[in-house]
């Protein structure tokens, strides 16, 4: 069988994949789960709460996935949840989630900031619509083609 992939979709790939090992690497050192960093992520990056809702939206990461992290994360007294509207729940962070937060998840969110602050804003502007570009056309292709 032929190669399917070209040059350019095997270095894509291999970028993320590589993106991907570099935030399970940041999860290992702050000494959290992948999942358990997702959650954490997304409420310390709303402030210190997040409906459970947009955790996954967000994240791209199932449910299921989320709420086991909850349950992990509730127990070691990082998070507590509070009913909202209707079904929806908010996660939010407590003191000692706080903490944890401060000392790990918000430093990882500082050096991503860091990052995009080294670029000019032309690049920036250019990986961000690049990557916006790519996604929306996967999305269309996988509705219309698979």
């Amino acid at each position: 069988m032929a190669e399917l992939m070209t040059t350019e979709l095997k270095r894509l790939n291999y970028l993320i994949s590589e993106i991907d090992a570099a935030y399970h690497e940041a999860a290992l050192k702050i000494g959290l789960s992948d999942s358990s960093m997702t959650v954490l992520y997304a409420v310390c990056n709303s402030g210190g709460s997040c409906l459970l809702s947009e955790i996954c939206k967000l994240s791209g990461t199932s449910k299921q996935t989320i709420n086991s992290a909850l349950r992990k994360l509730e127990a070691e007294g990082l998070i507590y949840l509070e009913a909202g509207e209707g079904k929806r729940k908010k996660v939010c962070l407590t003191e000692k989630g706080m903490d944890c937060s401060k000392n790990g998840v918000a430093r990882l969110i500082a050096l991503e900031n860091d990052i995009l602050a080294s670029w000019t804003a032309n690049e920036q502007e250019k990986y961000l619509e690049l990557t916006q570009k790519y996604l929306a056309c996967l999305k269309q292709k996988i509705k219309e083609e698979l």
